[in-house]
């Protein structure tokens, strides 16, 4: 795969003209999709893609296209030779573009995670074993995602990594499911046997009868799919340069008026662990890691190529929303949150999310799922959906009583036209005070 794109860049780059320069950014993926329901397979296929990206260059215009690629070199060269005739043509129609930003240092990286690929069927018979007698439906990908870049100029990149991401929901009754997922690079059949004995006990538990509660504050805790959905909305605009430029981020406390949170949060951009590639479409090498909240203070940004140009800052990320996210872990032990939890909620899953006061970064959104009541550190009967309305100043700040110790990567499962490669690693968060409000 390395060498069939860098053989096609070498051919396009003996077409260029003149002062013409050239990007190109490969994706593609070799992926088992498996659909599941009633927790038998209806559904298993496989997805072999490739699409290449071409920035044609010269001066301030240039022109841009994605040609989805066959598989055939004589085919898809004569494809991506006609597109960049088209883009030739196109580019002097166009005006001069005063973001046009990519690299011109010359920085070679190579990745290869291929040899850890599990057998999907293999894995697919192990959760329908596990979960005998449970009407389970979800969907299972697994295999290789490839990234790569070359450009004109003679710089090379190339990224692949094997990842595995299972997604499902098991229903007791109508809307009463208990929703997991089990995602990673190194498949542990253990691990998989735990999560299922997990579900197995929070559907034992939301048989019984609910309980209803009356709207106020309440001592939760939140599980790591549930504090997942909180920070995914905090990073719509929440750490990117431009949003804060202009002033648009829901952190806009943070920046002017000193606001924190608790010395326990620390958050970062670890782009040397994610599924994303170290490099940018634009050429542009990632650091490491990027710190964006250091001890509850707000330590940096997030800053794509088009707005470090616009700002005069260096890039250090492909897009301003986070791919790569890592919450660093506390110190509460897993098999002691409930015991930690007392009285209170115990929650799976949110959903529904949105802000209510986008400046405050107040939030307000629905429990899903296995929502329970818990007292004396004991489940004692799952809790109807409910909305709640708080700030992450709160959440996160003065409410925050701890992190769990053990984290959950948790990739992105959407696979609209091709598989996310977004993650997040995170702990589980016990909060003094969550409010619900109906």
């Amino acid at each position: 795969m390395q060498d069939y794109f860098y053989s096609l860049g070498d051919a396009l780059f003996n077409k260029l003209e003149g002062n013409e320069q050239l990007l190109l950014f490969f994706s593609g993926e070799d992926s088992d999709f498996v659909r599941l329901n009633h927790n038998k397979i209806r559904q298993a296929g496989n997805v072999a893609q490739r699409t290449l990206s071409l920035d044609l260059i010269e001066g301030k215009r240039h022109a841009e296209a994605s040609v989805d690629l066959a598989g055939d070199n004589e085919q898809d060269l004569q494809q991506i030779v006609e597109t960049l005739e088209i883009l030739r043509q196109q580019r002097v129609l166009l005006p001069e573009d005063p973001y046009l930003n990519f690299s011109t240092d010359i920085n070679h990286t190579e990745y290869h995670h291929d040899n850890e690929v599990i057998n999907s069927q293999q894995a697919v018979e192990q959760l329908i074993t596990a979960a005998a007698g449970m009407d389970l439906a979800g969907i299972f990908a697994n295999g290789i995602q490839y990234a790569g870049f070359a450009n004109s100029m003679g710089q090379r990149n190339w990224h692949s990594r094997a990842n595995f991401n299972f997604d499902w929901s098991c229903y007791h009754a109508k809307d009463k499911a208990v929703k997991s997922s089990y995602a990673g690079f190194d498949w542990q059949q253990e691990k998989l046997a735990a999560k299922v004995e997990t579900i197995k006990h929070q559907l034992a538990m939301i048989s019984r009868p609910s309980k209803t509660i009356d709207p106020g504050p309440y001592r939760a805790y939140l599980a790591p799919s549930a504090v997942n959905e909180i920070i995914n909305l905090m990073s719509w605009g929440g750490f990117g340069l431009k949003s804060h430029r202009t002033k648009t981020t829901p952190l806009i406390q943070m920046l002017e008026q000193g606001r924190t949170l608790a010395s326990s949060i620390s958050l970062g951009e670890n782009h040397a662990r994610g599924l994303a590639p170290i490099f940018t479409s634009d050429g542009f090498i990632k650091p490491d890691h990027v710190q964006l909240i250091s001890s509850g203070v707000y330590q940096d940004c997030l800053t794509s190529s088009r707005s470090a140009m616009e700002y005069d800052c260096v890039t250090n990320a492909e897009s301003e929303y986070p791919g790569a996210l890592d919450l660093a872990a506390g110190d509460l032990p897993g098999e002691e949150i409930l015991n930690e939890l007392d009285t209170g909620l115990y929650i799976n899953n949110l959903w529904y999310l949105n802000f209510s006061d986008r400046n405050a970064c107040q939030l307000t959104g629905m429990t899903r799922f296995a929502c329970f009541w818990v007292e004396n550190g004991e489940i004692q009967a799952p809790v109807d959906v409910m909305r709640f309305d708080d700030s992450v100043y709160d959440l996160l700040g003065t409410n925050l009583l701890g992190l769990t110790e053990d984290r959950e990567l948790i990739l992105d499962a959407s696979s609209y036209g091709q598989r996310s490669n977004r993650s997040i690693e995170l702990p589980g968060v016990l909060v003094n005070e969550l409010r619900l409000t109906l």
